[in-house]
């Protein structure tokens, strides 16, 4: 089988993509962070890391990236900084991790004529939904530093395909939840502080609405749609085409871990006004008319083996503090 390396394979979808491709019968070289403890991440009691080869680097290191990606075929691309909040505090630290690093991907990918580099955007490129359900076509209006850093990224790899002719995939997935996402998202932070034991939870805005996709269609789809042979120069949707307000997810939840949930409005986490994204929901048929890939799992599915996990997890997240 062919060999792939997987970028932010230690985090939160990169961790669930690197196994599901083991699970493929791929080779899989999963590039973390370097860090003085060897700690990789949500890969550190993965229980395929026997099968698993790990390189320690620096997105941001030109020569770090280029020794990861020597012997290669594919590449999966989803280091970056992906915090909306800290993008806030410290915007050049995204120009450095997220465009700095996609160009060292995409150059060291041509000079060693990598077959495939599948290179991860996000939904938040589109700012608020000028019209439902966003397709591929819709305008790109990044309203911060994080989207505006994705977006920067989309069309330098799009021009490294047209340019020098690199096969490239843009994928695009909509809001993803599921086990071992951080709390700086909406649904572990409620999650989290619900089965803290907190009768009242502290969010941001509440009548913001997205459309949630389960980690493994996510996962899936970013495997289907990356190394399909009709998607090479796209950019391609994953997502689901239902979406629901932030307040209706607490009342779900409520619903699902048998607690009164209250909410209570905390200003710091809410955006400044005009950065804020109100509406997400995703037009997914150009994923489904190239590659048949659509979405699996319900919204209540999801959330119900979330739930579980964060169960047995618990203490590994700090639902009393609001995480930047």
């Amino acid at each position: 089988m062919a060999k792939i390396l997987v970028t932010g394979a230690g985090g939160f979808i990169g961790s669930h993509l690197t196994e599901y491709l083991v699970e493929q019968g791929y080779k899989v070289r999963a590039f973390v962070r370097y860090n003085s403890r060897n700690f990789w991440g949500w890969l550190e009691k993965s229980k395929y890391i026997d099968n698993i080869e790990i390189y320690s680097g620096d997105i941001r290191d030109y020569d770090s990236v280029y020794e990861s990606i020597n012997g290669i075929d594919y590449v999966f691309h989803l280091a970056a900084l992906i915090g909306i909040p800290y993008s806030y505090y410290s915007p050049l630290a995204y120009i450095k991790t997220n465009i700095e690093g996609t160009y060292n991907i995409l150059q060291a990918a041509r000079e060693l004529k990598i077959k495939r580099v599948v290179h991860i955007s996000t939904s938040e490129v589109y700012g608020t939904a000028q019209y439902v359900p966003i397709d591929e076509k819709h305008p790109i209006n990044p309203q911060s530093p994080y989207a505006a850093s994705k977006a920067s990224v989309d069309y330098l790899a799009k021009s490294f395909y047209l340019s020098f002719d690199l096969p490239v995939t843009i994928v695009r997935p909509f809001n993803t939840f599921g086990p071992r996402q951080s709390a700086r998202a909406v649904i572990p932070t409620i999650i989290s502080q619900a089965l803290s034991g907190k009768k009242e939870i502290e969010l941001g805005n509440l009548n913001s609405s997205r459309a949630f996709t389960y980690v493994l269609d996510t996962v899936k789809g970013i495997h289907k749609i990356g190394l399909h042979p009709d998607t090479i120069g796209e950019v391609v949707n994953i997502g689901t085409g239902k979406d629901i307000f932030v307040s209706e997810v607490v009342t779900l939840v409520s619903k699902l871990v048998g607690i009164d949930l209250k909410v209570r409005v905390d200003s710091k986490r809410i955006r400044p006004e005009k950065s804020e994204v109100q509406r997400l929901i995703c037009d997914y048929s150009k994923a489904r008319n190239l590659t048949g890939w659509k979405p699996r799992y319900t919204l209540e599915e999801g959330l119900e083996k979330t739930i579980a996990w964060f169960k047995e997890n618990l203490e590994i997240y700090k639902g009393e503090i609001y995480n930047v």
